[in-house]
C-alpha cells in the first residue's frame, strides 16, 4: 500500500520546531559535506533560525563566504551589491539635502542669507523668530523662578539656623545674669588654705579651712 503524502506546514509547538529546525540542519550540512568531498563541489549554507541565530557551512576549498558570493556574481553576471549600492546612494543624497536646507534655516535666522527671500517668507521667518523667542523667554522665566525659589529655601535654612544660635546665646546670657559665677567654682569666700609650719626640722603641720557646715574647722598632722 502506497504511503500517503504527507502535508508540510508550519510547526506550531515552539519546542518541537527547534528540534526539527536542528535535526534537519544537521542533515543538511551532513549533505553539503558529502557534496563537497564526493563530487569535489564547492558548497555554501546559511540558515538563521526563527530565534535569529545563524549558522553557515562553507566548503574547505572557498576561502570565505563572501568570496563564494563573488564567484556566483562573476560565473552568473548578476550584481548582488548594485541595488543595496543605489539605495544607501539615494539615502546619502536625501541626507544631504536635508543638511542643506537646516544650514540654510539657521543662516537665515541669525540674519544672513535674506537676500533671495521674498516678502512672504521673509515675514514667516519673522513669525517663526518670534515664537522662538517666545518660547526662549519663557523658559528662561521659568528657570530664574526655580533659582529664585531655591535661594529662598537657602535663606529660609538659614535664617532657622540663626534662630536657634540667637536663642541659644540669650539664653546663656539671661543664666549668667541670674548666677554671676555660673561656670566657675565658688566655695563662699572661705576658700581652703594650705599653711605649712616648718619648725627645728619637725614633721609639717598642714592647717586647712573649710567651708563653715555648722562645725569648727579641722585639722590634721602630719
Amino acid at each position: 500500500m502506497a504511503r500517503g503524502k504527507i502535508q508540510i506546514k508550519r510547526i506550531e509547538n515552539s519546542t518541537n520546531r527547534q528540534v526539527t529546525y536542528s535535526k534537519r540542519r544537521n542533515g543538511l550540512f551532513k549533505k553539503a559535506r558529502e557534496l563537497t568531498v564526493l563530487c569535489d563541489a564547492k558548497v555554501s549554507l546559511i540558515m538563521i533560525s526563527s530565534t535569529n541565530k545563524v549558522q553557515e557551512y562553507i566548503s574547505p576549498s572557498a576561502i570565505s563566504t563572501k568570496e563564494f558570493f563573488d564567484q556566483y556574481q562573476r560565473t552568473s553576471g548578476i550584481d548582488l551589491w548594485s541595488s543595496p549600492y543605489e539605495n544607501m546612494q539615494e539615502s546619502l543624497k536625501k541626507l544631504k539635502e536635508v543638511n542643506r536646507n537646516l544650514r540654510r534655516e539657521i543662516r537665515q535666522r541669525i540674519g544672513e542669507g535674506l537676500n533671495g527671500l521674498k516678502f512672504k517668507q521673509i515675514c514667516a521667518l519673522q513669525q517663526e523668530i518670534d515664537e522662538s523667542l517666545k518660547v526662549t523667554r519663557e523658559r528662561r522665566l521659568k528657570v530664574m523662578s526655580n533659582q529664585i525659589e531655591t535661594t529662598r529655601k537657602k535663606v529660609r535654612n538659614l535664617e532657622g539656623v540663626n534662630s536657634k544660635l540667637e536663642n541659644r546665646v540669650v539664653a546663656e546670657r539671661d543664666l549668667d545674669q541670674e548666677d554671676p559665677h555660673y561656670g566657675l567654682v565658688d566655695d563662699g569666700g572661705e576658700y581652703g588654705s594650705v599653711i605649712q609650719f616648718q619648725q627645728g626640722g619637725g614633721h609639717g603641720l598642714f592647717a586647712i579651712r573649710l567651708q563653715p557646715n555648722g562645725g569648727g574647722g579641722g585639722c590634721c598632722g602630719g
